[in-house]
């Protein structure tokens, strides 16, 4: 059974750091490209970032380019995404996902604000 289990998320400054963990299961983990989402309440759900299965091609949203950090280590099957010079329009729910698997976790807040 698929498992995604997102962590490390909190209440942050702006201007402060995280760094959200992933732990997956159930699946050939590095076998399958990863992404980061988030959604913010009444947004839709965006796509922040992206990673191949060996970690060689990263993409990232334009709005944290620069910013946060999308890496993955397959002998853990742990996906981590740092995330630095937050921003109040961080704030939202952030979900890990395979891609080619229709499958969620309960993702993790993170909240930045004054």
């Amino acid at each position: 059974q698929v498992q995604l289990v997102e962590s490390g998320g909190g209440l942050m400054q702006p201007g402060g750091s995280l760094k959200l963990s992933c732990a997956a299961s159930g699946f050939t983990f590095s076998r399958y490209v990863m992404r980061w989402y988030r959604q913010a309440p009444g947004k839709e759900r965006e796509l922040v970032a992206s990673i191949t299965n060996f970690g060689g091609t990263t993409t990232y949203a334009d709005s944290v380019k620069g910013r946060f950090t999308i890496s993955r280590d397959n002998a853990k099957n742990t996906l981590y995404l740092q995330m630095n010079s937050l921003k109040p329009e961080d704030t939202a729910v952030y979900y890990c996902k395979t891609l080619g698997i229709e499958y969620w976790g309960q993702g993790t807040q993170v909240t930045v604000s004054s």
